[in-house]
């Protein structure tokens, strides 16, 4: 049940991929031939250590530079240095006024309005 009809070997795939001749060799395999440290960047050996040099170091260097300006110009993450700016302005309001650090009465109990005592 498992077999298919026909005889054994009956399709013949092809040694080469389709659309390459048979006699003609695959350019990377040339270059490679041609240069055992090839990167992909151009037949000649000096240009493509050149351009395989010029291109890592251009993309780290952009990376490095991007990232950083990114990482520096990213929005105050839950407003913690906003919350200490104005902490800072309190304490220097709060000095110069006379009064207290800290006081138990978050809100002034001579402005609130509290329900009678019933």
């Amino acid at each position: 049940r498992g077999r298919s009809a026909g005889t054994p070997g009956a399709v013949a795939l092809p040694g080469v991929p389709l659309g390459a001749h048979a006699h003609e060799e695959e350019p990377m395999a040339v270059a490679q031939k041609k240069n055992p440290d090839y990167h992909g960047f151009s037949d000649e050996p000096d240009v493509d250590v050149l351009n395989m040099r010029t291109a890592f170091f251009t993309g780290i260097s952009v990376a490095i530079v991007l990232g950083s300006v990114f990482l520096h110009y990213m929005p105050d993450y839950g407003l913690q240095q906003w919350a200490r700016r104005e902490a800072e302005i309190q304490i220097l309001e709060r000095e110069r006024r006379g009064l207290p650090l800290l006081d138990s009465n978050y809100y002034d109990p001579a402005r609130l309005t509290l329900p009678p005592q019933e």
